[in-house]
């Protein structure tokens, strides 16, 4: 029986490390996408990249965020 309740308590204690680990790294990924998006926004504007923002575009600065940025700047001067 202590077995069993043991057992459960360190389940629920793995669950929560799983799920708070889980939302930081989402947390991290979405500000990353919110600051390439931003900066790809303020590249347009000023006009040093005109970089259209289409479906494609807008998952490579989500996924990538800066980096993707980089690279959507980098492959247009090519």
């Amino acid at each position: 029986m202590i077995n069993v309740l043991i057992f459960i308590i360190l389940l629920i204690i793995a669950a929560v490390i799983v799920v708070k680990l889980t939302f930081a790294v989402l947390r991290w990924m979405a500000m990353n996408a919110v600051v390439g998006l931003i900066l790809l926004g303020i590249l347009n504007y000023l006009g040093i990249a005109h970089i259209e923002i289409n479906l494609i575009n807008f998952l490579i600065v989500a996924v990538g965020g800066i980096l993707g940025v980089f690279l959507l700047l980098f492959l247009s001067y090519l």
